[in-house]
């Protein structure tokens, strides 16, 4: 797992040292012949759909209202599926997307570019990355421990709860790294990642469940429908605090919020510990450069990479309040290249 965890790491950062000497962002390869609009559409996965994101939803799309003189809607939605989808298709012109649907889409549809990208704390895009866990409930993690370290082991033949397919901390990434240590071992050395995607009495997992959003998968841990749970660090801050242990690392101990809203609300003060934890790209607002042209592309990315921006508390939130990124240093969004997810690409293969 170390090994694995250092060649992502490894990838990202090469890739992020080489995107932040030439990203250009979508605004140079925006197509010429797009049809004329008046409304622009952002897309909001089912993460950032929640009651909690509302404020950061709709300052987001005043921003881009303001920097475009457009009236702009929101699509928020219930499944990744139709997040990709809506982008792909030109029925949403922005979303805000993980890497691994940001890739499925940029599939679909070659005009579907990023448009901003969130860096790290360094304001860089060298540690421009969010944390894919896999977690247990508190209480059981002496389960899948052994000689004192946590392993993934005993997690064959247990409950599993992902986000969707389509997401890069809530499946790509952690089915990547089961797969890349269980292929290691006689019983699972042809193992693949569609054999984690069913339970069964003859397959990995015993159950699987797909939650459709970080929220519902780490809901799914801690209602006891699942024994392990696939999310993200990010997704999940709203609703928790380190109980023990440091943030992101193996063996730290999370507490549902006394007062954490749906669908932890029947959940707070419940535990949970994480038994991996692995670095990921950070997504993107993507935009689809045949659908929205080249001037409107050019006036958002400015607004969104201003500092205006990066110092607006409604996005970017200080501990303790809400918002959509937390703010720990010098984040704000910046452009980027395609190439620039190439290691999540890498995962696919």
């Amino acid at each position: 797992m170390k090994k694995l965890l250092l060649v992502i790491t490894n990838l990202i950062i090469a890739v992020a040292v080489l995107a932040g000497c030439s990203g250009s962002g979508a605004s140079n390869q925006s197509g010429d012949n797009v049809k004329p609009y008046d409304t622009i559409n952002v897309v909001w996965y089912p993460n950032e759909s929640a009651a909690d994101y509302k404020d950061a939803r709709d300052e987001v799309c005043k921003i881009i209202a303001d920097a475009t003189g457009k009236k702009v809607e929101q699509q928020t939605t219930t499944d990744y599926s139709i997040a990709i989808e809506a982008i792909a298709s030109g029925k949403g012109q922005i979303a805000f997307m993980g890497g691994q649907g940001y890739v499925e889409a940029h599939t679909k549809n070659a005009k579907i570019l990023p448009l901003v990208v969130n860096t790290g704390a360094s304001g860089t895009l060298d540690d421009a990355i969010y944390y894919s866990w896999l977690s247990v409930n508190k209480g059981d993690e002496s389960q899948y421990q052994k000689d004192g370290k946590y392993t993934l082991d005993n997690i064959q033949g247990k409950k599993m709860s992902y986000v969707s397919n389509s997401s890069t901390s809530g499946f790509k990434v952690p089915t990547t790294n089961i797969v890349s240590y269980f292929s290691k071992t006689d019983k699972w050395k042809n193992i693949k990642v569609d054999d984690l995607s069913e339970g069964g009495s003859d397959k990995f997992f015993k159950e699987v469940l797909f939650g459709q959003s970080h929220q519902v998968s780490a809901a799914n841990l801690l209602n006891k429908k699942a024994d392990v749970a696939a999310f993200c660090d990010t997704a999940l801050a709203p609703y928790v605090d380190v109980e023990t242990g440091k943030a992101n690392t193996v063996g730290a101990v999370y507490k549902v919020k006394a007062d954490a809203s749906d669908p932890f609300t029947n959940l707070r003060g419940k535990e949970y510990v994480l038994i991996s934890v692995t670095p990921v790209l950070n997504g993107p607002f993507a935009v689809n450069t045949g659908a929205l042209n080249k001037d409107d592309i050019d006036k958002i990315q400015t607004a969104l990479t201003s500092d205006t921006t990066a110092n607006d508390s409604k996005i970017y939130y200080k501990k303790g309040s809400k918002g959509l990124i937390e703010k720990t240093k010098n984040e704000h969004f910046t452009k980027v290249d395609d190439s620039w997810y190439n290691p999540i690409r890498e995962l696919s293969k």
